[in-house]
């Protein structure tokens, strides 16, 4: 059954228009862009609808396509990096969301490190799957048959996107998904056929060729969980290794999976969703605090009694008690001095 979205739009700093949805309740993930992004898709393809529930259980999860993909402008003068750190920027500020954690896959794990690192405020979790901090354009000292074969593989996307009969459809697909069923194979080659051009697919290869996050990831300073797939042939576990060496604190996780993308069907599903909630911890707050909630938790933080709190707010000490339990219990939290912590961390308390 098609999952129900309530897809809206948002304006990117140069005019873009951007789509966007969220699912879930809680504390907010957003996933940074991918290209191969397609909202519509993700509403009937099993494969998205795995990686929706596991990142809606208990929180509001975030996600959007890139500029010339899916729902989102196609027809665009600009697809650089750097647009889209302007595009999660938007999509963020569109939501109105203050503090989250932040998931990129592939080439949304550079995004991810980029923003974290410039909006260290905003991020309060870093979780990244298949990513890489480098590339064969960015890399010093790399071979010149490796950038040959790069520039094959983008004139080959050019090509051969939208033929299915094409060798370079066949061999993306096999290093995409390891070794998927026939309908995740179906559901990939659909999803290519409608999120974007050929031309739009060899400019975001380039673009993913030339990334280097190398700086960005020895500034940052969050929590930050990597996984990588063993037999990744995509791109190598090594890279993915790499990336977490550079990154102050970080967990690596190794995944026993084949391929660049993550399969449902895969075993190491289930550690990914496992170490991804203990990470983010399982006290997301179910619902928002009320403005009631937010006022007197204000209050509470600056070291007021009951009794105080409720003098300031013309409440009587035993609404002020019921306000702070209701905070309580909505934060999923224990005591109130937890619960004035994790709303100053989600922004709750900002006036």
């Amino acid at each position: 059954m098609p999952l129900q979205q309530d897809i809206r739009f948002c304006t990117s700093s140069d005019g873009v228009k951007i789509a966007t949805t969220s699912s879930g309740s809680g504390f907010p993930i957003v996933r940074a862009g991918t290209w191969l992004s397609h909202l519509d898709c993700d509403a009937r393809h099993t494969e998205p609808q795995a990686y929706i529930k596991a990142l809606s259980k208990g929180y509001t999860y975030v996600r959007y396509d890139t500029r010339g993909c899916g729902l989102s402008d196609r027809r665009v003068t600009s697809v650089t990096f750097e647009d889209g750190i302007k595009d999660l920027e938007a999509v963020v500020a569109a939501h109105g969301l203050k503090r989250f954690a932040l998931f990129g896959m592939s080439m949304g794990a550079a995004t991810s490190i980029a923003y974290a690192a410039r909006h260290p405020d905003q991020v309060s979790h870093l979780v990244l799957l298949s990513g890489f901090a480098t590339s064969v354009f960015s890399t010093p000292n790399v071979s010149q048959t490796a950038i040959d074969e790069a520039e094959l593989v983008i004139k080959s996307a050019e090509l051969g996107w939208n033929n299915s009969k094409s060798v370079f459809r066949k061999l993306f697909v096999a290093q995409l998904l390891g070794n998927p069923t026939p309908e995740q194979q179906r559901e990939l080659e659909e999803r290519m056929q409608l999120s974007m051009t050929p031309e739009i697919a060899a400019t975001y290869l380039r673009n993913n060729y030339s990334i280097d996050v190398s700086t960005e990831c020895a500034q940052l300073q969050v929590p930050t969980l990597v996984f990588h797939c063993r037999k990744d042939e995509m791109i190598g576990f090594e890279q993915g290794r790499k990336m977490a060496s550079r990154i102050a604190g970080s967990r690596f996780v190794p995944l026993d999976a084949q391929g660049h993308v993550l399969l449902s069907t895969e075993p190491a599903m289930k550690v990914f969703e496992a170490e991804l909630s203990e990470f983010l911890g399982t006290k997301a707050p179910a619902r928002p605090l009320t403005p009631r909630q937010a006022e007197v938790l204000r209050e509470v933080a600056l070291g007021n009694t009951d009794k105080e709190v409720a003098k300031a707010l013309g409440l009587s000490p035993r609404t002020v008690e019921m306000h702070v339990a209701a905070a309580i219990k909505a934060l999923g939290c224990s005591n109130r001095a937890e619960a004035v912590h994790r709303a100053g961390t989600l922004g709750l308390l900002d006036s």
